[in-house]
């Protein structure tokens, strides 16, 4: 087979191989599969790589190095530094991506991902001296109230004498108070400025009463903001956070709004370890947030996730004969279930179906030219560095599988999921041992 040839079957390859995720975004957007089928599906796939990751890829390329006249000691450690620096670039990568807006591909991932800024807000709410009189228990109820506000620098919150309908605490940059000398009409002076963990606002809560006075922001700032209709309905439903607020009212009635001393290490431990799963509002709230302006990191994060794999296969095809199966096979299930979950939340984030196949569209490109990538620079070179790539290129598979695909096959699928993992690890090894066992 000449080199165009095979560079052209390896692009089929990798086309086919990497073409599941249309499948799979068609029957996330349209479809009806259940949950626990998508579940087995991307469990058997997830232990056929691990499989084949390890005896066709690892235990391969050490024992090549070995023939090679290395010693198995520093053939492990070759292979091993390459599965390593791999599995590294891709947890930084994937965790730099889903943080500026790709966790939205997977419902897994942006339940972490909301997870994390729920401790964000708690680690805020503790540096603040009102809400950390509030009970630490109830604090997941809490968060569902709690909204991102963002000011630019000069820009005005709110002016003296309009409706208090919120409290505010400030998560980053500084705010100025602004107060008119007393009697005077005009003329505001700064009488305080307000930085990280700082509340305000809070007699809105407690009261009711018009503002005393304007709130401007000094820097870029982000607050969080907690209406007054919404804190009044939680307490309504939280006899506990009621009488916390009664007591915190009086409390600062007495001391002119004075801290009480109360523990905030404490405090934030207790309510940190109060968070379970986010809130139906707040989750959705979040999503739309996350969801907005990530196109290119929702590309980027795809691409993350197929181009190692697809990287694998073109390595390992010259014919054929040659053809990694257990690795084609695996990414090729892996991507329906991924996809479909992965549409299925695009689009609850507001995105359009034609957006969601673009998006994948890009992918099957980047997977078709990853294959005939790892096929040309890689495949067709015995060179130290290359086998390094490849192990590297294992790496990051092996730790898409751990950190996507087998935690996304327990959310759906629960202990089912067991069964399949291993049905997928025995066919990949049957497929493996048939294949070098003649």
């Amino acid at each position: 087979m000449s080199l165009a040839t095979t560079i052209a079957a390896t692009a089929l390859v990798g086309l086919f191989t990497t073409s599941a995720v249309m499948i799979g975004t068609t029957l996330g957007l349209y479809g009806n599969l259940s949950k626990k089928m998508l579940a087995v599906m991307l469990a058997f796939a997830a232990g056929m790589l691990i499989s084949s990751l390890g005896l066709e890829l690892a235990y391969e390329g050490a024992r090549e190095l070995h023939n090679r006249g290395l010693a198995k000691e520093l053939a492990w450690a070759f292979i091993s530094g390459g599965f390593a620096t791999g599995a590294i670039i891709y947890y930084i990568a994937s965790r730099f991506l889903d943080r500026h807006g790709a966790a939205v591909r997977s419902p897994t991932r942006f339940r972490e991902y909301v997870l994390e800024r729920q401790q964000e807000h708690v680690q805020l709410l503790g540096k603040c001296d009102l809400l950390r009189h509030l009970p630490a228990e109830g604090i997941q109820d809490l968060l569902t109230y709690v909204r991102p506000r963002q000011l630019g620098a000069g820009e005005i919150l709110f002016r003296a004498g309009d409706p208090g309908d919120a409290l505010y605490i400030v998560a980053r940059g500084r705010v100025a108070v602004l107060q008119a000398p007393q009697g005077a009409t005009s003329g505001e002076r700064e009488i305080a400025q307000l930085g990280e963990g700082k509340a305000f606002g809070e007699m809105a809560l407690l009261s009711g009463a018009p503002r005393s006075a304007t709130v401007r922001a000094v820097t870029d700032a982000e607050l969080l903001q907690i209406d007054k209709d919404d804190f009044e309905q939680l307490l309504a439903t939280d006899h506990q956070l009621a009488a916390g607020l009664r007591r915190l009212s009086h409390e600062r009635a007495i001391n002119n709004l004075t801290a009480s001393g109360s523990d905030r290490a404490l405090w934030t431990k207790i309510a940190t370890s109060s968070l379970d799963h986010p809130g139906r509002r707040q989750a959705d709230e979040i999503l739309s947030k996350a969801g907005h302006g990530a196109g290119l990191a929702i590309i980027l994060g795809d691409l993350l996730d197929t181009i190692p794999g697809l990287v694998v296969v073109g390595a390992k095809f010259t014919s054929l004969a040659t053809l990694s199966v257990p690795v084609m096979l695996g990414i090729f299930l892996g991507g329906i279930p991924e996809s479909a979950a992965s549409a299925a939340l695009l689009r609850k984030a507001g995105f359009r179906p034609r957006s969601i196949y673009a998006f994948w569209s890009i992918t099957l490109i980047a997977g078709t030219l990853s294959a005939v990538a790892g096929k040309v620079f890689i495949g067709s070179s015995d060179s130290l560095l290359a086998v390094f790539a490849e192990a590297m290129a294992g790496g990051s598979l092996l730790a898409l599988v751990s950190h996507a695909m087998i935690p996304e096959a327990l959310d759906q699928g629960g202990s089912l999921v067991v069964l399949p993992t291993v049905a997928g690890f025995l066919a990949a090894l049957y497929l493996i041992l048939s294949h070098s066992l003649v």
